[in-house]
Formats: structure tokens, sequence, C-alpha cells
């Protein structure tokens, strides 16, 4: 069977739950992989943001989030586990994300991308704007699209 027709991404909402499972998984990627400190990478956005998360067969491979900043939406917190990275699941994520973000009426995204993953981006309609800068010791880039 293939596992792209196994995986699912859902909206987390209040299932606390499944925030959990997100929570998770940064924790394996952007602190333990990426060693970015714990108190940047969990902050008040979540509370406010709207969180996606990716199952396969039940089990958390992907997640992200979108918060609404005036017109447009920020995209962040993209992570995808190490064993599943290449499959898609980054791709279906920030698709579900942007979908979301349409149907709410946003006409734009914009997202700070670690430069490692600035192609991924740019694959899916993303485009470089501004400076390279530092973020929790990676290097990022500001990229943004139209919805």
């Amino acid at each position: 069977m293939d596992s792209a027709a196994a995986l699912s991404v859902i909206e987390v909402g209040d299932d606390r739950s499944r925030m959990e499972q997100a929570w998770a998984l940064r924790r394996r990627v952007f602190i333990e992989e990426q060693q970015v400190p714990e108190e940047i990478e969990r902050d008040a956005d979540d509370t406010r943001a709207l969180h996606a998360l990716a199952l396969e067969g039940g089990r958390p491979v992907g997640c992200g989030r979108m918060l609404a900043h005036g017109d447009y939406v920020k995209i962040g917190r993209m992570a995808v586990a190490a064993e599943r990275r290449g499959a898609g699941i980054g791709r279906r994520v920030l698709e579900f994300l942007i979908e979301n973000a349409r149907r709410r009426g946003f006409r734009r995204a914009v997202l700070d991308a670690q430069l490692h993953a600035e192609g991924f981006y740019f694959k899916q309609g993303f485009t470089p704007v501004g400076e390279v800068f530092e973020e929790a010791g990676i290097m990022h880039r500001r990229m943004e699209r139209a919805l």
C-alpha cells in the first residue's frame, strides 16, 4: 500500500492530546535535532495559532501552524519526523494550512524558511523576500506567496 494514501492531515483544534503529539514532534525536530532552545520553540503564539497534524496510520509524522496577522497568515513550526522526510508529508501539511487560510479569506502567506528548506518552499510557490537572517542559531529567509 502507498504510504501517502494512509496519510491524513487534521486540524488539532482543542484536542489536547493531539497538541501534545505536535509538541512532541516539534521537540524532536527543533529542540533535539536542531538545538533550538525550548523557550524559543514554544511560544505564546501556540495558543492563538491553527495547528495541523499529519498522521500516518494514526502516528504523528508532521505538523505546522498558521497565525493570522491582519490580512495575511504566517506559517511556521513546520516539522516532519526524520524517518519520513522526503515522502511528501511537509507538502501535505503546507497545502492543508494554505487551504485553511484561503477559506478564511486570507490572500497572502508568509513564512521564515530555514535556508536548507528554501527550495522546498520555492516549489510550493513561495518567493524569497529580504535578506538572510539568523534565528536560534539557524539561518532563515522570509518568503511569501499569494493565496
